[in-house]
């Protein structure tokens, strides 16, 4: 089921209890998660306020979008699971180009550069 198909799960859930994969049956709320920093419930205020839906763990990082995957503005927001002050993010806007600094403070106009870089900096 396409994740914008999903239903939301507002069940509270902790940060050791956010799975390692994709959910493919529903989305996790940003608001159900009981740690979520302030910054990410505030991630979508700028791009029209999408719910915020919890996507996969990447090494370290939880992984977090606020808007649709694709042709829209949305943000993606890594939060390091074991400090949950080590926030990125990565912009998506309409046209399909896109920005963000990964944990190495590399800008990267990729989003699949900006996952790597999380995934071998965690």
């Amino acid at each position: 089921m396409p994740s914008h198909k999903r239903p939301y799960d507002d069940t509270p859930v902790h940060t050791e209890d956010l799975p390692p994969l994709p959910i493919r049956d529903r989305n996790i709320p940003a608001e159900a998660w009981i740690e979520a920093p302030d910054e990410l419930l505030r991630s979508g205020d700028d791009i029209g306020n999408p719910r915020i839906a919890y996507k996969r763990r990447i090494g370290s990082w939880l992984l977090w979008r606020a808007g649709p995957a694709r042709k829209a503005n949305a943000r993606y927001v890594a939060i390091h699971s074991e400090d949950l002050h080590r926030i990125l993010t990565f912009r998506l806007f309409e046209d399909g180009t896109g920005g963000g600094d990964g944990p190495t403070g590399t800008r990267h106009e990729r989003f699949r550069t900006w996952k790597h870089d999380l995934l071998q900096n965690d």
